[in-house]
């Protein structure tokens, strides 16, 4: 042991959750720039093959029109589109997967040094016959939006610049998209980790006396401090406007509106920040104090602590390796033997005294609900694919729990937080929500 160190080191460590307490505005756009251009070589260099190989894909096209770009575009490196572009990725054998911008240019998508060839507009038939691909990807997707950015009008025009031979051989990016998008590399882990430590940070703040004076600020007021704190910093949303809500006895009150917040009040936020391509989706919890009170009703508090136990089960059970739709049934059987009850239909509460739980551990990452597989009932054709490592997903699930205080009424209680499923199982990725939030 070196005692001499210990000081030094602690102050070294408190610097950067200083700073980051403080939130300055955003960094410098070139360093954003630098960092986004890391994460997207590491992508094309070990993402890209096995989202082609895996899925029987020769060559991916996407194309974008002046004005009217393809989801895809920010993952891509942006770039000035004329009349139309392409970005084109073939597999032509070897550890790497070749990659030409035709029709689009720029100094930075040049800069970034990821693509093989940034061409001026070019024939793109004599281009695919070159390479002769057995199956050509387009992003068409009946479920999944990140992989469905081709117009009808885009789509016709595409055909007929290939000719039948090769307009045969088009199928769907769907899961092409979701492996890319999905596969997450260490550079984007920590941009992600560092967007929920952002996501939480500001909401807990939000739900702090900080912003709020009972009986003066509503919760639009929170909102839309909220939004100005994303301003500040040049990130982007992931839902638009935060929902800053209320939940009683019947139930979500209000959201986001000119509704005063009152003592007594139970409030919640549920939103997400966009950073360095990453997208977040974080709840966070408090409590307003009744004169007199000095901590959170016990049927609330208990309510809260089932929440808890329901988590643990959750992250104790989701591991890499099955479809989604596999895990959700798994989850299912593991929370009903933890003496929980799943419920039927979403946010319709039984009348009996049962604690009630309902699941939805999403995709994220590449977007606040992202592409990837989907451990929840909403995203069907997402259940379908199979959970890998280092997959990010929300953990979300939501709890009733009967409230004596609320006349047997049921207390809502929703966690989410973000996570990366590694071969270890779930990780998160900044300090999970542990305890409601007082207000006083």
């Amino acid at each position: 042991m070196r005692p001499r160190f210990v000081v030094p080191s602690l102050l070294m460590a408190a610097l950067p959750l200083a700073a980051a307490h403080s939130q300055p505005a955003a960094e410098p756009a070139k360093v954003r720039w630098e960092r986004q251009c890391q994460i997207r070589r590491d992508k094309f260099d070990r993402i890209l093959p096995a989202a082609m190989r895996d899925n029987g894909v020769d060559m991916w096209i996407t194309m974008m029109k002046e004005n009217q770009f393809d989801p895809m575009y920010e993952d891509f490196g942006r770039g000035y589109v004329g009349s139309v572009g392409y970005y084109i990725f073939t597999d032509r054998g070897g550890d790497r997967i070749e990659r030409v911008a035709i029709g689009a240019s720029g100094a930075l998508l040049e800069a970034c040094g990821v693509y093989d060839q940034v061409r001026g507009f070019a024939p793109l038939k004599p281009f695919v016959a070159e390479r002769n691909p057995k199956r050509i990807a387009i992003n068409m997707s009946e479920e999944i939006g990140t992989a469905d950015g081709l117009s009808k009008t885009s789509y016709d025009r595409l055909v007929k610049e290939l000719g039948p031979e090769f307009a045969s051989r088009l199928v769907s990016s769907e899961k092409v998209v979701s492996d890319f998008r999905s596969g997450y590399t260490v550079s984007q882990v920590v941009a992600l980790g560092e967007a929920g430590e952002i996501s939480r940070r500001i909401a807990e703040r939000a739900l702090s006396n900080e912003i709020i004076t009972p009986g003066v600020t509503t919760l639009a007021d929170v909102a839309w401090w909220m939004m100005d704190q994303l301003q500040q910093r040049s990130l982007g949303s992931s839902f638009d406007m935060p929902s800053v809500y209320i939940t009683g006895p019947r139930g979500v009150e209000a959201t986001s509106n000119d509704r005063i917040i009152q003592r007594g009040d139970l409030l919640m936020i549920d939103w997400g920040v966009g950073y360095l391509g990453t997208w977040t989706d974080v709840k966070r919890i408090a409590y307003v104090l009744k004169p007199g009170e000095t901590s959170v009703p016990k049927g609330i508090q208990t309510a809260f602590d089932n929440a808890l136990k329901v988590r643990d089960i959750i992250h104790r059970t989701i591991v890499p390796g099955p479809t989604a739709g596999a895990m959700v049934e798994q989850l299912k059987a593991e929370i009903t033997k933890g003496g929980f009850r799943m419920q039927g239909t979403f946010n319709e509460v039984g009348s009996d005294d049962r604690v009630e739980v309902n699941i939805g551990c999403h995709s994220v990452g590449d977007r606040g609900h992202g592409s990837g597989p989907s451990i929840a009932w909403f995203n069907p054709r997402q259940m379908t694919f199979a959970i890998k490592p280092f997959n990010p997903f929300s953990i979300e699930l939501f709890a009733w729990t009967p409230n004596p205080d609320w006349g047997g009424a049921k207390v809502r209680i929703p966690l989410e937080d973000d996570a990366m499923v590694t071969a270890r199982g779930v990780e998160w990725l900044y300090p999970v929500i542990q305890r409601i939030g007082l207000i006083k």
